[in-house]
C-alpha cells in the first residue's frame, strides 16, 4: 500500500508558459520578433496581456490569446480536464481546448497556484513539459532565424525553468527539464552541458524525429545529443506525440481513438531505439517513455527478443533487446492497473507514476487517493518505489 510518508513524484506534468517568459529574458534585439502574447477582444481590437498582483492574467473573459513570434500567430491552447479548464460553452467539441489564459485555472501557468494545486492533489514533485513550444520544443522547428532567435528562445526557456520554477518556493518541488534546439545536434549538446551545470535533471526529446523532417535515430546525426546526455547523466524524457502525431486509424475517428492507443507511440519508440544501434554506441543513456503506459512492456520485450533471435536482419546484432530494455528504459503510467498487477514481469524498478496535470488525463485533485487504491494490494516497499523512489533514483533528484 501507499504509506502516508511517501512523497508522490510525477514524472510527466505540463506547464503553460506564462506570457512574460521570453519578453523578460530575450536579448533586446530579439524581443520585438520573439514570443509574446497578443490579446484579442471580442470587438477585434488587440491589447497587451495584463497580469494582476498575483501574477495571474487579468483580462476580459471573452478575450482570445495568441502567441506571436516572427509575425506568426499560434493560439494559446490547453487540453485541460474538467477541473483545470473553464468552459465557454458546454465543454465539448470546440470547447475541448482552452483558448486563453482566462479559460484555464491559474495553476496551469502560475507557480504559486501550481504549488497549491499539487498540495491539494497530494503530489510532492513533478517534471514539466512545455506547451506553446510543444512537448519536445518541436514548435521551434518553424523558426526562420534558428541560429539566432531560435537558440535564444531555447536558452531563455531553460533559464526561466530552472531560475524561476525550480528555485525559491519551487525548489525541491520540480525536476528541472530542459528543451533543445533540435535542428542542431552540436548546439543541443552544448546546451545540455550548460544546463547540466545549472542543475537540470532531464531533457525533453522527440520519440521519433523522422515525421518532423529530421534524420532518424538509425543515423549518427543524434550521437552528439545522446553522448552529452550520457556524459551528464540527464535522462531523455520522450513524451508520446512528440513525433507530431498519435496513431489515427481513420480520418473520421474521434480523438478518443488515438488517446486510447497512445501506448503504441511508446512501443514504437522503444523498438526503434532498441534496434537502431544508437544505444549500443551510448550505453549510459537513460530514457523515460512518458505518458505511454507500462502494461505493454513484457509483450514488446518478448517479441523483440524473438525477432532478434530469428530474423538476423542486422549484421551487428549486439545485446538482446531484453538487456537493452533493462539497461536503458523506464516506463511511466497514469492509470494502468494491468502494469501494477504484472509489475514483476516488467520490473518494479522500471515503473514510475505520472499525473499529467493539467491535461485531460489528469486525475486532479484525486491523484493520490486513486493511486492509493491502485496500490492497495502492493507491498509497501514496492509501492514506495513506484510512487517515489524510482523517479528520484532515475533523475538523481533528492530534495
Amino acid at each position: 500500500m501507499l504509506k502516508d510518508d511517501v512523497k508522490l513524484v510525477s514524472v510527466d506534468d505540463h506547464v503553460v508558459e506564462p506570457p512574460n517568459v521570453w519578453q523578460d529574458r530575450l536579448p533586446p534585439k530579439y524581443k520585438e520578433i520573439g514570443p509574446r502574447i497578443v490579446e484579442v477582444w471580442d470587438d477585434g481590437s488587440e491589447h497587451a496581456v495584463e497580469l494582476d498582483s498575483n501574477g495571474e492574467v487579468n483580462g476580459p473573459r471573452d478575450a482570445l490569446h495568441f502567441w506571436e513570434c516572427e509575425g506568426r500567430r499560434t493560439p494559446v491552447s490547453l487540453q485541460g480536464s474538467p477541473r483545470t479548464r473553464r468552459f465557454r460553452t458546454d465543454g465539448t467539441d470546440e470547447d475541448f481546448h482552452s483558448r486563453s489564459y482566462t479559460d484555464m485555472i491559474p495553476a496551469a501557468y502560475d507557480l504559486k497556484a501550481r504549488l497549491a494545486a499539487m498540495d491539494e492533489d497530494g503530489v510532492w514533485a513533478a517534471t514539466l513539459f512545455p506547451t506553446y513550444l510543444r512537448f519536445a520544443a518541436t514548435g521551434l522547428l518553424q523558426i526562420d532565424d534558428k541560429a539566432g532567435l531560435g537558440i535564444e528562445i531555447v536558452k531563455a526557456y531553460n533559464d526561466w525553468m530552472v531560475d524561476d520554477w525550480c528555485s525559491g518556493e519551487g525548489k525541491g518541488r520540480f525536476i528541472p527539464m530542459m528543451i533543445l534546439p533540435l535542428w542542431d545536434p552540436d548546439a543541443a549538446a552544448q546546451e545540455i552541458r550548460r544546463c547540466a551545470a545549472k542543475g537540470f535533471k532531464t531533457i525533453t526529446m522527440t520519440e521519433n524525429p523522422v515525421p518532423l523532417g529530421l534524420p532518424s535515430y538509425w543515423t549518427t546525426h543524434w550521437d552528439p545529443v545522446f553522448a552529452a546526455a550520457a556524459e551528464t547523466g540527464l535522462v531523455l524524457s520522450m513524451h508520446i506525440g512528440t513525433s507530431g502525431a498519435l496513431t489515427l486509424p481513420a480520418p473520421e475517428a474521434s480523438f478518443d481513438v488515438p488517446i486510447s492507443l497512445c501506448g503504441l507511440n511508446a512501443m514504437s519508440a522503444c523498438a526503434d531505439l532498441t534496434f537502431c544501434g544508437i544505444l549500443e554506441r551510448n550505453p549510459d543513456v537513460k530514457i523515460a517513455l512518458s505518458e505511454g503506459g507500462s502494461g505493454w512492456a513484457p509483450y514488446l520485450v518478448e517479441r523483440m527478443d524473438y525477432t532478434w533471435e530469428r530474423s538476423r536482419l542486422v549484421k551487428n546484432r549486439g545485446l538482446p533487446p531484453s538487456q537493452i530494455f533493462k539497461r536503458h528504459f523506464w516506463t511511466c503510467f497514469i492509470s494502468d492497473q494491468t502494469a501494477i498487477n504484472i509489475r514483476h514481469e516488467i520490473g518494479v524498478e522500471k515503473l514510475m507514476w505520472e499525473g499529467d496535470f493539467p491535461h485531460n488525463d489528469s486525475q486532479y485533485p484525486n491523484s493520490r487517493i486513486l493511486l492509493e487504491k491502485a496500490l492497495a494490494e502492493v507491498p509497501d516497499g514496492e509501492a514506495h518505489q513506484i510512487a517515489e523512489l524510482n523517479a528520484r533514483k532515475l533523475f538523481d533528484f533528492w530534495d
